[in-house]
């Protein structure tokens, strides 16, 4: 017998090094406080989307590398306005315009919090039938990032960077082709 089962939040919980510094990193970039808060446990409930994220401060615990986790955005303007709140909350950003990644092409920012973990908000405009080559690399832990133990050190020195500042073609329509050079 199969049961229609759907799940009305998603929970996630991993370990950090410091409570103190995530729960300021999570509260600028999801814009409220925890739900709960202990010295060493936080816990933020976000309505939309229907996610229930704690932290556990153990710092033998904490695993690099184990991938990133995002949000997907309904519009481009949604996408601008929550850069322009983490930007206000000077936490440090990476900007893919325009990009293929995933086999998707999506306008994305980057940020990382204080363990390395990387998060990614997007916007999929469509299916794509590649990624840029870069991605496949063995330096990128996720579309166009240096390697995670780098990535924290370089981003505390920056609080934007964009692909046109690096010298990439952002115009508007345009997406990387495999060997292009974006990224």
């Amino acid at each position: 017998m199969q049961t229609n089962t759907t799940f009305p939040r998603m929970h996630v919980s991993y370990y950090v090094s410091d409570i103190t510094k995530t729960v300021d990193f999570y509260t600028a970039f999801f814009g409220q406080a925890p739900a709960k808060q202990k010295t060493d446990y936080a816990k933020f409930v976000l309505d939309s989307p229907s996610l229930i994220i704690s932290f556990v401060q153990n710092p033998d615990r904490v695993q690099p590398h184990f991938g990133h986790l995002g949000f997907q955005v309904e519009s481009q303007a949604e996408l601008l306005a929550r850069l322009e709140d983490i930007k206000a909350n000077g936490l440090p950003i990476l900007e893919e315009i325009g990009t293929n990644c995933c086999y998707a092409t999506q306008d994305k920012f980057w940020i990382t919090d204080p363990d390395g973990v990387q998060w990614e908000v997007y916007y999929f405009h469509a299916d794509a039938e590649f990624n840029d080559p870069h991605y496949q690399t063995q330096e990128a832990t996720a579309c166009c990032l240096p390697p995670a133990q780098e990535a924290p050190a370089a981003q505390k020195e920056l609080t934007f960077i964009s692909l046109s500042s690096l010298g990439v073609n952002t115009t508007e329509g345009e997406t990387c082709t495999p060997g292009g050079g974006c990224c």
